[in-house]
């Protein structure tokens, strides 16, 4: 008898520009050692890094606007259009800038917005920042990340409100899991649709999850309520994908036995 519980994969997301709105997809093509296709794809410099496009190496999610400190992020509301390349930031219900970022004249212009928007949180002038093939994720593996809803919903019980799951920014949310069943899992490989993922890592949470991803508004503080309760940060684990293939939201989620 299987000793992994059956599970549904929930919804699917990626985040184009990191610190940027969220976006869903029906499906998506996992290949293999990558992330989800142009998830954290590019990255808004907050001063100078010496990032090098050329030679992109990793860094650390300070050195980029990000939501663990500067929440008026979530306020805009943004969509990347693959077939352009076109960034569009809406705020207050009414398109602020627009601009593809592949090319200088469409990159400026951003760069432009949030220079002029967020001085009092910029170190430097803000950069859009890519290089083909590197993904600014908030580790240096090129990982999918995945939260159980029901590790969310266990959170709303000790800090006593709603939890929106989106605060946590995985790429994979699922349903069918025991809370924390997802820590049981590490090492384990997961098939989903026609791709299969291995179980790498948990995923320590910071400030960026006291966000509402609505209101904007930094209203509660999950990391210290989890140390509190279960003497860790950890909610959603890291995958990588060991297998290439598709995946579509409805699919299950199996674990071989051990």
């Amino acid at each position: 008898m299987p000793d992994h519980a059956p599970a549904t994969l929930q919804s699917i997301y990626r985040y184009p520009v990191k610190g940027l709105s969220p976006e869903a997809l029906e499906t998506a093509s996992l290949r293999v050692g990558q992330t989800l296709p142009a998830d954290r794809r590019y990255a808004i410099e907050n001063g100078p890094t010496g990032f090098d496009p050329a030679d992109p190496k990793y860094l650390p999610k300070i050195r980029f606007l990000m939501l663990m400190r500067n929440e008026r992020l979530a306020a805009l509301q943004t969509r990347f259009d693959d077939t352009g390349n076109v960034l569009t930031i809406r705020h207050n219900n009414a398109e602020a800038v627009r601009g593809d970022l592949e090319t200088e004249s469409g990159r400026v212009a951003i760069e432009q917005f949030f220079a002029d928007n967020f001085v009092s949180e910029l170190r430097g002038p803000p950069k859009i920042l890519a290089a083909p093939g590197h993904s600014f994720s908030d580790v240096a593996a090129k990982v999918v990340s995945i939260i159980n809803l029901a590790s969310v919903a266990e959170i709303e019980t000790i800090v006593g409100q709603p939890v929106h799951p989106l605060r946590f920014r995985a790429n994979l949310y699922v349903s069918g899991w025991p809370a924390w069943h997802e820590f049981d899992l590490m090492g384990q490989e997961l098939t989903i649709g026609t791709a299969r993922l291995k179980v790498i890592k948990r995923i320590v949470r910071c400030a960026a999850v006291n966000v509402d991803p609505v209101t904007a508004e930094r209203d509660m503080n999950i990391p210290q309520a989890l140390m509190q309760m279960y003497d860790h940060a950890d909610c959603g684990v890291y995958a990588e994908v060991i297998a290439g293939g598709d995946i579509a939201t409805g699919d299950a989620i199996t674990a071989p036995s051990p």
